[in-house]
């Protein structure tokens, strides 16, 4: 697969595969047995995937509530272990977001939350130094400059490699960049065919030399049919090419900037195999223009 870049001289550069799987769905229920996301993963890799992005608060928080939190990670580092392919991955996590009973969502970005999250992620990860450590998302009890005085503190006692920033805003992104420097690397928001309103996020993510990982890169489409029907000119594009849609969202998000890095959800192997494939679709201006108007 074609590689992007995480990273800079100073914390290292990581390449990774131009496509990275979001692991949100990933939980080991009656419809998702542990064999079929072992060999997902597999799949993943043998694709060309490196950047796995996981959180602390991913998990299946319906049946779970708030005992949800973390499940997530220890699934996905069981399952590298398993497979023995811990070294082929550039792991990414977040913290900062909560569940709670009913399946819900929460924020908690105090300092307290936030180093007791790391401390929590590295022994679930089984790992001495988190790769990518992200925000999971701002928290409106918290002064953002406050969180980010966290982030840098966190950033300096060595148990992250690198920061990232989720569901960021341009002047957010610059207020971070400006007090963390070279350790932050990545901002990951929402981006995609039916979501494009973080362009401007896109724009200050290539200023400042950063990654930008789109969540959701499908609009939670997450069928041929399901985005043909609402986004045809990428239907269009796809029959020219005897792609599926999502190649072609894929390849059309790819071609916004050398900093985007997509991170579709996958939990079928030929589901992440198929995306994987989009790193490697190329499309023409006249194309591009066409899925840029619809």
């Amino acid at each position: 697969m074609k590689t992007r870049e995480i990273g800079n001289d100073t914390v290292g550069r990581e390449r990774v595969g131009a496509i990275g799987l979001g692991l949100m769905t990933f939980d080991q229920t009656g419809t998702q047995p542990r064999e079929q996301l072992a060999a997902t993963v597999r799949a993943a890799v043998d694709a060309g995937v490196r950047l796995f992005d996981t959180a602390d608060a991913y998990g299946p928080g319906d049946e779970l509530g708030a005992k949800a939190q973390g499940e997530n990670e220890q699934l996905i580092a069981g399952l590298l272990d398993e497979l023995g392919l811990r070294s082929e991955v550039f792991l990414a996590t977040k913290g900062g977001h909560t569940r709670t009973d009913g399946g819900g969502w929460d924020t908690d970005s105090s300092p307290e939350h936030l180093r007791a999250a790391v401390d929590a992620s590295l022994q679930r990860l089984g790992v001495d130094q988190i790769a990518l450590w992200q925000h999971h998302r701002p928290d409106p009890k918290r002064d953002y400059a406050e969180v980010v005085g966290t982030l840098k503190e966190i950033s300096d006692s060595g148990k992250v490699r690198m920061v990232g920033l989720s569901n960021a805003n341009p002047d957010q992104i610059r207020l971070a960049h400006s007090v963390l420097g070279p350790a932050l690397v990545s901002v990951q928001n929402e981006f995609s065919p039916a979501f494009r309103s973080s362009r401007p996020e896109i724009d200050v993510c290539e200023e400042l030399g950063l990654a930008f990982l789109p969540w959701s890169p499908l609009g939670g489409l997450t069928s041929a049919k399901g985005l043909a029907d609402k986004h045809p000119a990428f239907k269009a594009v796809a029959d020219d090419h005897g792609v599926s849609a999502q190649q072609v969202a894929l390849a059309w998000e790819l071609a916004q900037s050398e900093c985007v890095i997509p991170i579709p959800g996958a939990k079928r192997p030929q589901s992440i195999t198929d995306s994987a494939a989009a790193a490697d679709l190329e499309l023409s201006p006249d194309e591009l223009a066409a899925l840029d108007a619809g």
